[in-house]
């Protein structure tokens, strides 16, 4: 199977099964050396990094709305050196997007903190799957999200309304999946609360909220797949 997934566009998906091998990853158990060595020295750049526990996928596919893949639990060492390394053609990445959508149809996004590997970035509150996102061995895109948005946020997903459809988007190197969620509050409030919840934060993960209220609002730093996902939400009426 590997990766067969059109890239570039933005896919419907109804189901998501992508599973959790205990086995080791290739890339992570033919790299040790050099794992460990560009591991010196990006804690040398970035010492607040943690060698946590992260997934990196070994194969996914696309047909009739599913999306089907494999995965495993590798260091987060090794997914620093794929992430220098990347595009390989045996390991990808994935993570799930909650479109925050405001009462007066604005994006909510978030701006990533000094500390983090993603300094100043901007996309959508999310992070790379953990073993903890799964349940029995089956990926729990609900849980991942809510995790990640309260986490970054302090938003509650509970307190907005899902969209059923989920929907994907692979590029080169990874895939995002994405769900919507409606927000009762407008972009500001919400953003009010952010600010909120960052400041009240001995060590938060983000530097603040950012808005997005058009393709002609777009801010700086935004990550490489979000002009495709702001678009499309804005061509969606």
């Amino acid at each position: 199977m590997a990766f067969d997934i059109p890239r570039n566009q933005i896919l419907p998906v109804d189901v998501v099964d992508v599973r959790l091998d205990a086995e080791p990853h290739p890339f992570e158990r033919d790299n040790a050396e050099a794992i460990l060595a560009n591991w010196a020295a990006e804690k040398a750049l970035t010492p607040a990094m943690f060698d946590g526990t992260v997934v990196l996928l070994s194969e996914l596919a696309y047909g009739d709305n599913r999306l089907v893949g494999r995965c495993h639990a590798v260091r987060f060492s090794t997914f620093m050196l794929w992430r220098k390394l990347k595009p390989l053609t045996s390991a990808e990445h994935s993570f799930a997007h909650a479109m925050l959508i405001s009462s007066d149809n604005a994006l909510v996004a978030i701006r990533m903190g000094a500390h983090t590997v993603n300094a100043g970035k901007v996309y959508f509150a999310a992070g790379s799957f953990e073993p903890e996102d799964f349940c029995d061995g089956l990926v729990d895109l609900n849980y991942n999200m809510a995790r990640e948005v309260r986490e970054e946020t302090g938003l509650e997903l509970g307190e907005a309304r899902g969209e059923e459809r989920c929907y994907a988007l692979s590029g080169d190197t990874g895939t995002a999946i994405v769900r919507c969620y409606h927000l009762t509050e407008t972009a500001d409030e919400v953003a009010a609360r952010i600010e909120r919840f960052v400041a009240a934060d001995a060590e938060p993960e983000i530097e603040g909220p950012v808005i997005i209220r058009g393709m002609d609002d777009l801010p700086d730093n935004l990550i490489p797949h979000m002009p495709a996902l702001v678009e499309w939400h804005f061509s969606r009426g």
